[in-house]
This record gives structure tokens, C-alpha cells and sequence, in this order.
């Protein structure tokens, strides 16, 4: 069954630096590898190719405009459960009225 994870990244243009985040869906227990992040950099609409495979910084171009894009390490942490969430709704409250 395959499961969700968020990843996040950086993007560092000259305007400055925002922060943005994807979705890779993977096997059960399967890792991130620097092809899944690379796919969905391009599948969020960024032309790039890998600049350092070490760190994860991708270099990305568009039309007058080449920036960097930087993977952050935490995506493990960002991954949702599903089974968890479902939980959670059962504690909250229903707001509608009677």
C-alpha cells in the first residue's frame, strides 16, 4: 500500500527565500530517494536537474531565471498517518447545530 510524504523544501531565488512543500507517494517503509524528490520538484512545475547530491539542492530554471531549491532533511517527520488522524477525529467535538 502506498503512503504519503510530505516533503519540504526551500526555494532561494534573488527575491528571496520561501518555503514550500510536495507530495511522494511510497511503498510502505520505502525511503525518499533523490529521484522521488527530483520528480516532484518537476510534477510542482520546476525545471531541474541535481547540483549536489550530498545536501539535496537541486538547481532549477525558468525562462530569464535560474535558482536553487534546496531539499530540508525532516521529511520523515512531515509524513501524515492516516490511521492517526482518523483517531483524532473521533475526539473533536461535532459543531452542528441540533
Amino acid at each position: 500500500m502506498k503512503k504519503e510524504h510530505i516533503i519540504r523544501f526551500k526555494l532561494i531565488r534573488k527575491e528571496g527565500v520561501k518555503l514550500l512543500r510536495g507530495v511522494i507517494f511510497l511503498e510502505e517503509n520505502q525511503t525518499p530517494s533523490l529521484l522521488d524528490f527530483e520528480q516532484c520538484l518537476k510534477d510542482c512545475g520546476h525545471d531541474v536537474r541535481l547540483e549536489n547530491k550530498e545536501q539535496a539542492i537541486f538547481r532549477a530554471y525558468k525562462p530569464g531565471e535560474e535558482y536553487e531549491i534546496d531539499i530540508l532533511e525532516d521529511y520523515q517527520d512531515a509524513s501524515r498517518d492516516s490511521h492517526a488522524e482518523q483517531l483524532a477525529k473521533t475526539f473533536l467535538k461535532d459543531n452542528s447545530p441540533l
